[in-house]
C-alpha cells in the first residue's frame, strides 16, 4: 500500500549560485558519504548537479512523509546508486518502509520524486 508520494524541483542555476559562494549548501544537505562522491565529481557543473538531485530527492522524501525539512533532517535521509547507477534511498526512521526514488536532471533543472510503500 502507498503511504506517501512526494514530488520536488530544484533549479540548477540557484544551486551553482549558492556553490559559488562556498561549501554551505553542500555541507548541509549532503551527509558524509554523499560529500565525498561530491567532493569525486569531475567538474563544477557536474556538482551542482548532484547537489539539486540530491536537494530534490530528500525535498521529496519529506513530502512523501507528510513532514517538512526540520522534521525530518537532511542528515537523517541518505542517497546511494545501485551497481546500475540507479538511485536508492536510506532514511532514518523508515527503515520498515519500501522507498523508491527517481532523480532526473535537464539543462536548468533537476527533479525528484519519491513513493513509500508499507
Amino acid at each position: 500500500m502507498i503511504k506517501g508520494i512526494g514530488l520536488d524541483i530544484v533549479e540548477i542555476r540557484r544551486i551553482d549560485r549558492s556553490l559559488n559562494r562556498g561549501t554551505r549548501l553542500a555541507d548541509r544537505i549532503l551527509t558524509a558519504k554523499e560529500r565525498k562522491k561530491f567532493d569525486e565529481l569531475a567538474s563544477p557543473r557536474r556538482q551542482a548537479e548532484y547537489l539539486a538531485g540530491r536537494f530534490a530527492a530528500k525535498e521529496a522524501m519529506a513530502k512523501a512523509a507528510g513532514k517538512g525539512i526540520g522534521r525530518l533532517s537532511f542528515q537523517h535521509i541518505e542517497t546511494s546508486s545501485t551497481e546500475d547507477g540507479a538511485p536508492v534511498l536510506h532514511v532514518r526512521g523508515y527503515e520498515q518502509n519500501q522507498l523508491f526514488v527517481s532523480i532526473t536532471h535537464s539543462m536548468d533543472y533537476a527533479a525528484a520524486q519519491v513513493i513509500i510503500e508499507e
